[in-house]
């Protein structure tokens, strides 16, 4: 069993996203799915193994990939902004792209709203956005036990 745990849309909140920091230490990854990903600069420094991310429409370094495919035990898990999947119009090119990338489960953020939805077998997952919640941490907590996720919302702007 492995846990992963999911952040979006941070926009400049560091503080909420350090307080993530304990959950980072306990689980055994962590995804920022774009627009903030400085920052999470110190927690990519001080657990290189965990971090993943992508680049979202707010960040600028080239060098950032824009989308990913993590491995976790049997499930295989697609990640990106979602900005080039035209998620705010809908999901369906998202859905297709980790279908293509032999995912059954596709991280994304962009729309600012938290999400949980399935097209054609592929579990799609919104975390929200931090930003929205100013230093609250928003963010989404997965449980992948070989083939199978468990999904969950967490956070103050959720309730």
């Amino acid at each position: 069993m492995k846990t992963i745990i999911v952040l979006a849309d941070s926009h400049g909140n560091v503080k909420g996203v350090e307080k993530l920091r304990p959950l980072v230490t306990e689980n055994d990854y962590f995804i920022h799915l774009g627009d903030g990903v400085g920052d999470i600069r110190e927690l990519r420094k001080d657990y290189p193994e965990k971090a993943y991310f992508c680049a979202g429409n707010c960040d600028f370094l080239p060098a950032y990939p824009t989308e990913g495919v993590l491995e976790v035990e049997k499930l295989r898990i697609f990640y990106t902004h979602g900005h080039k999947y035209g998620v705010k119009n809908g999901l369906d090119r998202l859905a297709e792209r980790a279908r293509e990338k032999d995912c059954s489960v596709a991280l994304y953020g962009h729309t600012h709203t938290p999400r949980i939805s399935e097209i054609n077998g592929v579990t799609l997952i919104n975390p929200g956005a931090m930003r929205l919640s100013g230093e609250n941490a928003v963010y989404a907590y997965l449980v992948v036990n070989g083939e199978k996720l468990t999904s969950v919302l967490v956070g103050d702007a959720l309730r």
